[in-house]
């Protein structure tokens, strides 16, 4: 019994740390706009995040990794600096830019269209196998699209509110800051940084293959992207006095989880989709959405509305549904491995065999 337990367990880990790191963040979500309420640079948030992230991770990636890690290249270095430079530095600069030229409930539904970019250039670069004819691919399509539709459901179709189960425990003051809409700029800068945000996942899986130290590979991607985010925010943000931070306030608190969370959590992602691959770790952003509706509701005493509980049991669908479809290639994949090493064995076998009966 505990044998079996074990094994369901280890079967199954990849899906409960993504499961878990997208609790952690949406938990983020709430730290973060309590921050960006109390007047903090999103810029600056952004520096500061990912600076103590690195802080944090180089001593353990010097340690645990320091007799398997690869030597570092100019090359690899190369690699970093564009993975910072598009995952960290860009996706989510442009992400908070287009905040001032649109509505959030815009930029959610985009953001959440990042698992179908990821799985999209994943299949046009090979990197995801799908078969139209086989089961197991129709599924992997099925779900994506099922996903992509819960999302949307939550973000633009709202239906009757739910009635309150208790009173908010935690209050947020929200202050409705200046957003000059511009149809224009707002959605170019949003599907920029999806795209970027996916583009980032697929350029992770394909350095992991060169430096598949991922502890090592998180702390140069945070602490490269938060200097490259330090210049951006020094560009746009001219006062000294925006860069202090007071201790034990709500934006100290805010980056102190948000930096632990960027150390931990982008450590899991990555091994993760080296275990399963960048559309896998993509497709449980959509679990974000429902969590952060979720908490909103038991927590803050947010209204729920009947949209978000139909969106978040489409997403709950879709996931199933590729999930599925990974896993059954992932078996079948084995399988076909197996076999093929069985027949490798055997031939030499049989080689050995004739060698031996000749005289």
């Amino acid at each position: 019994m505990a044998c079996t337990f074990m094994a369901t367990l280890e079967r199954y880990k990849p899906h409960l740390i993504m499961f878990l790191t997208q609790i952690g963040y949406a938990i983020v979500y709430f730290f973060t706009e309590a921050a960006f309420s109390q007047g903090l640079n999103p810029h600056i948030y952004v520096t500061y995040r990912f600076c103590l992230s690195a802080c944090l991770m180089f001593p353990f990636a010097y340690f645990l990794e320091r007799n398997s890690r690869p030597n570092l290249t100019f090359r690899l270095f190369s690699e970093f600096f564009l993975l910072s430079l598009i995952g960290i530095c860009s996706s989510l600069n442009l992400h908070f830019a287009s905040l001032k030229y649109t509505s959030p409930t815009f930029v959610a539904t985009l953001f959440n269209t990042i698992p179908s970019w990821t799985f999209i250039i994943a299949v046009i670069l090979r990197m995801e196998v799908v078969n139209v004819k086989n089961p197991r691919g129709m599924a992997k399509i099925l779900g994506t699209l099922i996903s992509l539709a819960g999302v949307t459901t939550i973000t633009l179709y709202k239906g009757p509110a739910v009635q309150r189960l208790s009173a908010a425990i935690v209050h947020i003051n929200r202050h409705s800051g200046s957003v000059h809409e511009n149809w224009v700029k707002g959605p170019i800068l949003t599907v920029a940084s999806c795209i970027t945000w996916a583009i980032w996942y697929i350029l992770q899986a394909i350095t992991l293959k060169k430096y598949p130290t991922q502890v090592s590979l998180a702390a140069w991607m945070n602490g490269i992207g938060g200097a490259q985010s330090a210049v951006f925010a020094v560009c746009l943000q001219h006062k000294a006095s925006a860069w202090s931070i007071k201790m034990f306030s709500v934006n100290f608190w805010s980056i102190t989880y948000s930096g632990i969370c960027s150390a931990v959590f982008v450590c899991l992602q990555i091994w993760c989709m080296k275990e399963k691959g960048p559309v896998f770790v993509a497709m449980f952003n959509s679990l974000q959405t429902v969590m952060v509706v979720v908490l909103a509701y038991l927590v803050l005493g947010e209204r729920l509305y009947t949209g978000s509980i139909i969106g978040g049991f489409l997403v709950i669908i879709g996931l199933y549904f590729l999930l599925w479809g990974k896993d059954r290639e992932q078996s079948y994949n084995k399988s076909q491995e197996s076999h093929c090493n069985e027949i490798m064995v055997s031939d030499k076998e049989e080689m050995a065999s004739v060698e031996k009966d000749e005289p």
